[in-house]
């Protein structure tokens, strides 16, 4: 969350920022020597190289650098590793319990899909792909710059190049070619501008060709710049080294795959997780909390999780809750009545821990007595300004913090004495500080922006009853250096200073790390911690932790919901792109946008529109701000119709993409995708981002155009099925209009070579769901053949003693269903299998498996689909066919 009314400081501050940016960006780093390689040795996957500044000094936005080492290495046959760091002084990076390296011995190079080569003077490199030669990334576009807080190094680029990543951003999810700079330093953005540095930091891209697809990772947490330019992308970086990865592809699935492999593949969710969630930053007491969910109830929406915002804290204060608004007998009335309704409960905390001495508030005297908040060099807290008024802010490189934050959540969440939950939501976690900077006197600053806010109304009377009946609707001193506060180099920043509302960038961590160089770590270390947190009170069981602020490798650990957008029909276009980096390029599938929006007041329409849309996002919460309306879905008749189609349909396929789910956290294969994924040799997809496949097969193209009931959409040349009546739909490499989809439609279709496992019914709850039975539709490709997956296992357990795991294969008739069936599903079975694309009327239909029976079937000729209705247990390999 942001505060709205800060958006005037901002635009002051980014005006501020533009002009500083001219003065301190001046030096033209074309002109500097770069370095020449010298003793150059080779082994087996490995080169190293003296690299040695070729000319006089330009001293650009420092001193340069004298000598360089150059570590390049073959860790695989997909990846080459190069460095490039100082040779006589350590440098910052990447901490190891952020980012483990590889180890073991390098692979022959000789076996590599890529090749490292390189120019000795002035130093350049290549990496080139080893079959056909073809060059992927080439350094020599501009002089290698090496300073103290300075770093640059340039590639040259295919004219009109396809960019995909380098986020967190709201930018089209192809990067504009010839104009596009990306800044990395995490921030509290409120309404996710375009064009501006946000909540995480991504620094990888992919570069799609028709040749093939290739991955390049820089590992660094510092600020830099991306500068994407016709024909060049060039990296300027104010601190650590140079740490590439460069991943050989060839398909996107494949880099996806081999990127997952270096970072961490992401972590299962429970499956309730992919049920519909519903919060608002805005429910003044725990009645309002108990009406929303009765609510629910009464208007037939299904609702898996509930959550609260911070209105249930004390005076905002991070683990308490309201005595009068949230006391914890009423809230422990509220977590019962969701579990024994098969329903979760899930609560925000935030980073930043209230200054409050002398007040028995045991978090922070806890931490006080720990030492585990960040300090000055004297040894004082530093203070900022957040929800609470003053606080401060735990070092996370400090011996005890993990400690610390667990026994807090231990405390707290305990499930006799405290909140239950069942999941975890973290924010402010950039991390955030509403105090200007320097912020000389955080607590005058907290008077005069009136925080904590007061409560807007007084308390529930005492004995107020729940879930009786439905509820209608309704001083800081530093002696820091200056450059870890004003670096020469000024990255992009929307805001004028690095330490503008956030914490000073001159602070040196308990570890002797400076937060300059980790502060792009913040939400990432919150994030490690909080799910470590939440393992220790659930153990044995999958986590659920959404936080906002991200860094490399975050999905192994949490998901990622958007942050803050507004309820614009921009934001809704925008959410489609905002999830797609996510999931396919930074491997962090668990995913969504505040669905109608967080800042300003929806409409139906667009709240409508976007319940559908939102229902196929693997993330699925609708959340909006206390200073905007109301937007539960059932306050309008179109957006209740629109949830309950768009949930029926999405639980309908949840085990189809909670099986998409199981094979990234498995291999990195990404659950949803951009078409170009699936269709890498058609140029007209590259640049297409208001379309996405939800798992490999189900094509989401939906209406994005205010008030309208048309869309045009892309089918590229390949057979499709439409979704709702299976009628075969011939793509021809062009656009289609479609007309009269209504605010409660969302046009959907299948593509050919697919099998959907579905359940045959939609449920209230994702437990109810797993007691209905399958439909297996079958969707051909032009050959004939289609194949498909589904997983199952309990759905909540860390490890998994027993699964099934079942691969479909269709052709000439027949559909195949082999593999593992060794988890118990009980009474659950294959009620219904559905063949598309049948032209002519079967003779007949046999199963087999054990067990199996047929009860008949049906041709639909007008569709030309056949549904057979079987009764096939889950327990074995089984087949049916249909007779010619």
């Amino acid at each position: 969350m942001f505060k709205a009314a800060a958006l005037g400081v901002l635009c002051l501050s980014t005006f501020a920022a533009s002009q500083e940016l001219v003065g301190r960006q001046s030096a033209n780093v074309d002109s500097c020597p770069g370095y020449t390689a010298k003793n150059v040795k080779t082994g087996k996957g490995t080169l190293s190289a003296d690299l040695v500044l070729a000319g006089t000094a330009c001293n650009a936005y420092g001193t340069d650098i004298q000598n360089l080492k150059l570590a390049v290495t073959y860790e695989d046959e997909t990846r080459i590793h190069v460095k490039i760091t100082d040779a006589k002084n350590k440098r910052y990076e990447v901490p190891d319990e952020i980012f483990t390296r590889p180890s073991g011995a390098a692979v022959d190079d000789k076996t590599a899909d890529i090749k490292f080569n390189y120019k000795s003077s002035p130093f350049s490199f290549t990496i080139t792909r080893a079959k056909t030669g073809e060059v992927l990334f080439d350094s020599s576009a501009g002089a290698l710059v090496f300073e103290p807080q300075y770093l640059r190094l340039k590639t040259k680029l295919p004219s009109q190049a396809n960019i995909y990543g380098l986020g967190e951003h709201t930018d089209s999810f192809r990067l504009n070619p010839t104009n596009t700079t990306r800044t990395f330093w995490n921030r509290d953005a409120y309404g996710v501008a375009q064009g501006s540095n946000l909540y995480g930091t991504h620094p990888i891209y992919f570069e799609h060709r028709t040749s093939g697809t290739h991955g390049v990772l820089l590992m660094n947490s510092d600020g830099m710049d991306v500068n994407l330019r016709d024909g060049s992308l060039e990296y300027n970086v104010i601190g650590g080294i140079f740490d590439f990865y460069f991943f050989s592809g060839p398909s996107p699935v494949q880099v996806a795959q081999q990127y997952a492999t270096l970072v961490g593949k992401p972590a299962e969710v429970p499956y309730w997780g992919l049920g519909f969630h519903q919060c608002r930053y805005g429910y003044h007491d725990y009645v309002d909390v108990a009406n929303v969910i009765t609510n629910y109830s009464a208007a037939g929406i299904p609702l898996e999780t509930m959550w609260t915002d911070i209105d249930y804290m004390y005076k905002r204060w991070t683990f308490t809750n309201d005595p009068d608004y949230f006391p914890t007998e009423k809230m422990h009335e509220i977590t019962d009545y969701l579990h024994n309704h098969n329903q979760q409960y899930i609560v925000m905390i935030d980073p930043a821990v209230a200054y409050q001495p002398n007040q028995n508030y045991g978090a922070f005297d806890r931490g006080v007595q720990d030492g585990v908040f960040l300090k000055f060099s004297n040894g004082s807290l530093f203070q900022g300004v957040v929800w609470p008024g003053p606080t401060v802010f735990p070092d996370w490189f400090h011996p005890k913090a993990a400690a610390y934050w667990s026994g807090e959540m231990q405390r707290f969440f305990d499930p006799k004495t405290g909140i239950d939950i069942d999941g975890l939501w973290i924010d402010m976690n950039e991390a955030a500080n509403f105090c200007d900077f320097p912020c000389a006197d955080p607590a005058a600053f907290a008077a005069t922006a009136g925080d904590p806010p007061s409560r807007p109304a007084a308390p529930p009377a005492n004995g107020t009853q729940i879930f009786q009946k439905r509820q209608t609707s309704s001083s800081n001193t530093t002696s820091s250096t200056e450059n870890l506060l004003k670096p020469p180099y000024a990255i992009h920043n929307a805001l004028d200073q690095l330490s503008q509302h956030t914490i000073r960038t001159d602070l040196i961590h308990a570890n002797g790390l400076k937060e300059y160089d980790t502060h792009n770590l913040y939400g990432f270390m919150m994030s490690m911690n909080s799910q470590k947190g939440m393992a220790a009170r659930r153990p044995g069981k999958r986590t659920l932790v959404i936080t906002r602020s991200t860094f490399v490798g975050a999905g192994a650990k949490v998901g990622k919901w958007l942050g803050d957008n507004l309820s614009t029909w921009d934001h809704y276009r925008w959410s489609i792109s905002g999830q797609l980096g996510m999931a396919s390029i930074y491997q962090i599938p668990m995913v969504g946008s505040d669905i109608c929006g967080f800042g300003g007041n929806t409409t139906e329409t667009l709240c409508a529109r976007w319940a559908m849309l939102g229902a196929f996002s693997p993330f699925m919460r609708n959340h909006n701000g206390d200073t905007s309306i109301s937007q539960e879905f059932y306050r309008w008749p179109t957006v209740a119709t629109a949830a309950k189609k768009a949930i029926a349909i999405r639980y309908q396929l949840l085990d189809y993409i909670y099986t998409y789910f199981h094979r990234q956290s498995t291999d990195g294969t990404p659950l949803i995708g951009p078409m170009w994924f699936q269709y890498p040799t058609d140029q007209n997809t590259y640049p297409i981002d208001l379309q996405f496949f939800y798992g490999d097969s189900v094509l989401v193209s939906p209406v994005t155009q205010e008030n309208s009931t048309s869309v045009d959409i892309y089918l590229p040349k390949d057979t499709f099925y439409d979704y709702f009546t299976f009628a075969p739909v011939q793509g021809a490499g062009a656009k289609v209009s479609l007309s009269n989809v209504n605010f409660t439609d969302i046009p959907l279709h299948i593509r050919g070579g697919g099998i959907l496992p579905m359940r045959v019914d939609s449920a209230m709850t994702t437990t109810a769901l797993r007691q209905k039975d399958f439909q297996i539709v079958v969707a051909p490709n032009a050959s004939g053949t289609a194949t498909g997956y589904l997983y199952i296992d309990d759905g909540v357990s860390l490890s998994q003693s027993k699964t099934t795991d079942i691969t479909f294969q269709y052709a000439k008739g027949t559909l195949k269903a082999s593999g593992k069936f060794n988890y118990n599903i009980g009474s659950v079975k294959v009620a219904k299998v559905v063949f598309l694309g049948v032209k002519s009327q079967p003779k007949g239909v046999s199963v087999s498996g054990s067990g199996a029976k047929s009860k008949g079937f049906k041709w639909d000729a007008a569709t030309s689909t056949v549904t057979v209705s079987v009764e096939i247990s889950l327990t074995g390999v089984f087949s049916v066919t249909l007779k010619d």
